[in-house]
């Protein structure tokens, strides 16, 4: 996985109900469909099932309809 460098290094996170908790520093994750960035500050989708973020609520109904036909 690339770095971005006007976001520094990726975050490791523990994706958990409403919060989550940093595992290892840094100030983006990437969206699980996308792949884009997203800045911590703006992280508000995930799944606690899946352990992964989505960029916005469109991104994260897209890996729900994806996981629901396997």
């Amino acid at each position: 996985m690339k770095t971005t460098p006007f976001l520094g290094e990726p975050a490791q996170l523990r994706y958990l109900d409403a919060r989550f908790e940093v595992v290892r520093a840094g100030r983006y994750v990437r969206c699980a469909v996308s792949g884009e960035p997203i800045a911590l500050e703006s992280l508000h989708y995930w799944s606690v099932e899946r352990q992964e973020a989505y960029a916005n609520a469109a991104m994260a109904l897209k890996a729900w309809q994806q996981h629901a036909r396997r």
